[in-house]
Protein backbone atom coordinates (compact mmCIF):
# COMPACT_ATOMS: atom_id res chain seq x y z
CA UNK A 1 0.00 0.00 0.00
CA UNK A 2 0.81 3.44 -0.39
CA UNK A 3 -0.38 7.08 0.68
CA UNK A 4 -2.73 8.75 -1.46
CA UNK A 5 -0.87 12.06 -0.81
CA UNK A 6 1.97 12.75 1.83
CA UNK A 7 -0.15 11.35 5.01
CA UNK A 8 -3.17 10.95 3.49
CA UNK A 9 -5.18 7.13 3.15
CA UNK A 10 -3.45 4.23 2.57
CA UNK A 11 -4.30 2.87 -0.93
CA UNK A 12 -3.80 -0.23 -3.02
CA UNK A 13 -5.35 -0.88 -6.07
CA UNK A 14 -3.45 -3.20 -8.03
CA UNK A 15 -3.78 -3.14 -11.57
CA UNK A 16 -7.11 -3.51 -11.79
CA UNK A 17 -7.87 -0.44 -10.61
CA UNK A 18 -5.41 2.46 -10.29
CA UNK A 19 -5.80 5.68 -8.80
CA UNK A 20 -7.76 7.45 -11.59
CA UNK A 21 -8.53 11.19 -12.33
CA UNK A 22 -12.85 10.37 -12.93
CA UNK A 23 -12.90 8.78 -9.17
CA UNK A 24 -10.75 11.52 -7.82
CA UNK A 25 -12.92 14.62 -9.21
CA UNK A 26 -16.20 12.51 -8.12
CA UNK A 27 -15.50 12.14 -4.31
CA UNK A 28 -14.70 16.23 -4.39
CA UNK A 29 -17.50 17.31 -5.74
CA UNK A 30 -20.09 14.86 -3.41
CA UNK A 31 -21.63 17.28 -1.14
CA UNK A 32 -21.30 15.59 2.73
CA UNK A 33 -22.74 16.38 5.82
CA UNK A 34 -21.82 14.25 9.13
CA UNK A 35 -23.70 11.07 9.82
CA UNK A 36 -24.79 10.75 6.55
CA UNK A 37 -25.56 7.35 4.63
CA UNK A 38 -23.40 6.68 1.93
CA UNK A 39 -23.75 4.01 -0.73
CA UNK A 40 -21.07 3.35 -3.57
CA UNK A 41 -22.27 1.28 -6.23
CA UNK A 42 -19.56 -0.90 -7.75
CA UNK A 43 -16.74 0.14 -5.05
CA UNK A 44 -13.95 -1.61 -6.91
CA UNK A 45 -10.84 -1.33 -4.68
CA UNK A 46 -12.77 1.51 -2.75
CA UNK A 47 -11.09 4.48 -3.45
CA UNK A 48 -14.05 7.04 -3.75
CA UNK A 49 -15.45 6.10 -0.54
CA UNK A 50 -11.67 6.42 1.17
CA UNK A 51 -11.67 9.71 0.00
CA UNK A 52 -15.09 10.61 1.16
CA UNK A 53 -14.31 9.11 4.84
CA UNK A 54 -11.30 11.50 4.56
CA UNK A 55 -13.34 14.41 4.59
CA UNK A 56 -15.99 13.16 6.70
CA UNK A 57 -15.01 10.23 8.76
CA UNK A 58 -18.59 10.15 10.36
CA UNK A 59 -20.10 8.82 7.63
CA UNK A 60 -22.31 5.60 7.76
CA UNK A 61 -21.32 3.74 4.48
CA UNK A 62 -21.84 0.80 2.62
CA UNK A 63 -20.37 -0.52 -1.03
CA UNK A 64 -21.07 -3.27 -3.30
CA UNK A 65 -19.08 -4.83 -5.72
CA UNK A 66 -19.42 -7.61 -7.94
CA UNK A 67 -15.38 -8.50 -8.45
CA UNK A 68 -14.89 -10.85 -5.81
CA UNK A 69 -10.83 -9.98 -5.45
CA UNK A 70 -11.94 -6.30 -5.69
CA UNK A 71 -14.23 -6.42 -2.90
CA UNK A 72 -11.38 -8.04 -0.84
CA UNK A 73 -9.22 -5.27 -2.11
CA UNK A 74 -11.32 -2.93 -0.93
CA UNK A 75 -12.04 -4.26 2.82
CA UNK A 76 -8.26 -4.15 3.18
CA UNK A 77 -7.92 -0.89 2.15
CA UNK A 78 -10.56 0.08 4.80
CA UNK A 79 -9.20 -1.52 7.52
CA UNK A 80 -5.78 -0.47 6.87
CA UNK A 81 -7.24 3.03 7.31
CA UNK A 82 -9.12 2.12 10.85
CA UNK A 83 -12.78 2.37 8.76
CA UNK A 84 -15.43 -0.11 9.34
CA UNK A 85 -17.13 0.20 5.74
CA UNK A 86 -19.76 -2.73 4.91
CA UNK A 87 -18.73 -4.18 1.67
CA UNK A 88 -20.93 -6.44 -0.30
CA UNK A 89 -19.60 -8.74 -2.87
CA UNK A 90 -22.98 -9.39 -4.70
CA UNK A 91 -24.53 -7.81 -8.15
CA UNK A 92 -26.39 -4.53 -7.86
CA UNK A 93 -29.18 -5.76 -9.97
CA UNK A 94 -30.00 -7.88 -7.30
CA UNK A 95 -32.04 -6.02 -4.77
CA UNK A 96 -30.53 -8.46 -1.43
CA UNK A 97 -27.23 -6.87 -2.35
CA UNK A 98 -28.59 -3.27 -1.57
CA UNK A 99 -29.38 -1.51 1.32
CA UNK A 100 -33.09 -1.60 2.61
CA UNK A 101 -35.38 0.52 0.02
CA UNK A 102 -35.47 4.27 0.53
CA UNK A 103 -32.72 4.11 3.44
CA UNK A 104 -29.73 6.14 1.84
CA UNK A 105 -29.17 9.92 1.65
CA UNK A 106 -26.42 9.62 -1.40
CA UNK A 107 -25.90 7.23 -3.83
CA UNK A 108 -22.05 7.77 -5.32
CA UNK A 109 -20.68 5.65 -8.79
CA UNK A 110 -18.04 5.19 -11.19
CA UNK A 111 -19.99 3.93 -14.00
CA UNK A 112 -18.65 1.92 -17.00
CA UNK A 113 -19.11 4.41 -19.70
CA UNK A 114 -18.83 2.41 -22.52
CA UNK A 115 -21.98 0.61 -24.33
CA UNK A 116 -21.18 -2.92 -24.78
CA UNK A 117 -19.26 -3.74 -27.66
CA UNK A 118 -18.04 -0.36 -28.08
CA UNK A 119 -15.05 1.95 -26.72
CA UNK A 120 -11.54 0.71 -26.36
CA UNK A 121 -11.05 -2.73 -24.48
CA UNK A 122 -8.88 -2.80 -21.83
CA UNK A 123 -6.72 -5.79 -22.01
CA UNK A 124 -7.04 -6.69 -18.38
CA UNK A 125 -10.44 -8.39 -17.91
CA UNK A 126 -11.22 -6.92 -14.50
CA UNK A 127 -10.65 -3.65 -15.84
CA UNK A 128 -12.46 -4.38 -19.32
CA UNK A 129 -15.41 -5.34 -17.45
CA UNK A 130 -15.44 -1.81 -14.77
CA UNK A 131 -15.44 0.18 -18.78
CA UNK A 132 -18.11 -1.65 -20.78
CA UNK A 133 -21.73 -1.85 -19.86
CA UNK A 134 -21.95 -5.73 -20.64
CA UNK A 135 -22.38 -6.69 -16.80
CA UNK A 136 -24.22 -3.12 -15.52
CA UNK A 137 -25.82 -0.91 -17.38
CA UNK A 138 -26.43 3.10 -16.63
CA UNK A 139 -29.93 1.95 -16.24
CA UNK A 140 -29.18 -0.60 -13.70
CA UNK A 141 -26.74 1.84 -12.02
CA UNK A 142 -29.79 4.49 -12.10
CA UNK A 143 -32.30 1.54 -10.80
CA UNK A 144 -30.19 0.59 -7.60
CA UNK A 145 -29.66 4.15 -6.56
CA UNK A 146 -33.27 5.18 -7.28
CA UNK A 147 -34.33 1.65 -5.06
CA UNK A 148 -31.88 2.24 -2.00
CA UNK A 149 -32.18 6.47 -1.52
CA UNK A 150 -34.76 8.21 0.61
CA UNK A 151 -36.70 10.81 -1.43
CA UNK A 152 -34.96 14.07 -2.17
CA UNK A 153 -31.81 11.49 -1.54
CA UNK A 154 -28.56 12.14 -4.09
CA UNK A 155 -26.88 10.54 -6.81
CA UNK A 156 -23.64 11.47 -8.08
CA UNK A 157 -22.01 10.10 -10.80
CA UNK A 158 -19.06 10.56 -12.97
CA UNK A 159 -19.56 10.07 -16.52
CA UNK A 160 -18.42 10.88 -20.39
CA UNK A 161 -18.97 14.57 -21.80
CA UNK A 162 -20.54 12.80 -24.57
CA UNK A 163 -22.99 10.87 -22.98
CA UNK A 164 -24.76 13.69 -21.12
CA UNK A 165 -27.78 13.31 -22.66
CA UNK A 166 -28.24 10.12 -22.41
CA UNK A 167 -27.33 10.23 -18.59
CA UNK A 168 -29.79 12.82 -17.69
CA UNK A 169 -32.47 10.54 -20.05
CA UNK A 170 -32.08 7.87 -18.01
CA UNK A 171 -32.30 10.06 -14.58
CA UNK A 172 -35.68 11.41 -15.76
CA UNK A 173 -36.96 8.15 -16.82
CA UNK A 174 -36.09 6.46 -13.34
CA UNK A 175 -37.90 10.09 -11.83
CA UNK A 176 -34.02 11.12 -10.14
CA UNK A 177 -34.24 14.89 -11.13
CA UNK A 178 -30.34 16.65 -12.34
CA UNK A 179 -29.58 19.08 -9.63
CA UNK A 180 -26.16 19.49 -10.11
CA UNK A 181 -24.09 19.48 -13.29
CA UNK A 182 -20.00 20.08 -13.56
CA UNK A 183 -18.08 19.70 -17.42
CA UNK A 184 -14.48 18.89 -16.80
CA UNK A 185 -12.18 20.10 -19.16
CA UNK A 186 -8.36 19.36 -19.72
CA UNK A 187 -7.55 22.49 -20.66
CA UNK A 188 -9.86 26.16 -21.13
CA UNK A 189 -9.41 25.53 -25.11
CA UNK A 190 -10.28 21.49 -25.28
CA UNK A 191 -13.99 20.16 -25.03
CA UNK A 192 -15.26 18.76 -22.44
CA UNK A 193 -14.12 14.97 -21.41
CA UNK A 194 -16.03 14.44 -18.35
CA UNK A 195 -19.30 15.46 -16.73
CA UNK A 196 -20.10 15.42 -12.91
CA UNK A 197 -23.61 14.95 -12.20
CA UNK A 198 -26.06 15.24 -8.92
CA UNK A 199 -29.64 13.66 -9.57
CA UNK A 200 -32.45 13.65 -6.57
CA UNK A 201 -35.09 11.29 -5.83
CA UNK A 202 -38.79 12.10 -6.80
CA UNK A 203 -37.38 16.44 -6.59
CA UNK A 204 -38.15 19.34 -8.39
CA UNK A 205 -36.58 20.43 -11.36
CA UNK A 206 -33.81 22.86 -10.94
CA UNK A 207 -30.24 22.62 -12.24
CA UNK A 208 -27.55 24.31 -11.00
CA UNK A 209 -24.43 24.60 -13.79
CA UNK A 210 -21.62 24.57 -11.99
CA UNK A 211 -18.12 26.44 -12.83
CA UNK A 212 -16.44 24.21 -15.95
CA UNK A 213 -13.54 22.39 -14.54
CA UNK A 214 -10.26 23.25 -16.02
CA UNK A 215 -7.07 20.61 -14.80
CA UNK A 216 -4.16 22.71 -16.72
CA UNK A 217 -3.34 25.73 -18.13
CA UNK A 218 -2.13 26.37 -21.26
CA UNK A 219 1.07 25.50 -20.32
CA UNK A 220 0.41 22.31 -18.82
CA UNK A 221 0.58 22.84 -15.53
CA UNK A 222 -1.76 21.46 -13.01
CA UNK A 223 -4.55 24.21 -12.39
CA UNK A 224 -4.92 25.77 -8.82
CA UNK A 225 -8.40 23.66 -8.67
CA UNK A 226 -6.61 20.43 -9.82
CA UNK A 227 -3.84 20.64 -6.93
CA UNK A 228 -6.22 21.51 -4.23
CA UNK A 229 -8.34 18.43 -5.44
CA UNK A 230 -5.51 16.10 -5.49
CA UNK A 231 -3.65 18.04 -1.88
CA UNK A 232 -0.44 18.60 -4.07
CA UNK A 233 0.32 22.16 -1.88
CA UNK A 234 0.49 25.35 -3.22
Amino acid sequence: MSELWPGGPQYEGGDAFPITTDSVLLADFVRLRPGARVLELGCGAGLISLLLLEREPGLNLQCVELDGPAALAAQRNFAANGHEVTVTCGDLRDSRNLPEANFCDIAVCNPPYFPGGSGKTASEPRRAAARSEGECTLADIVSAAARSLRQGGRLCLVHRASRLAEVFAELSRQRMEPKRLRLVQHTAKSAPSLMLCEAARLSRPGLELEPVLVLHGEDGRDSAEARRIYHLGG
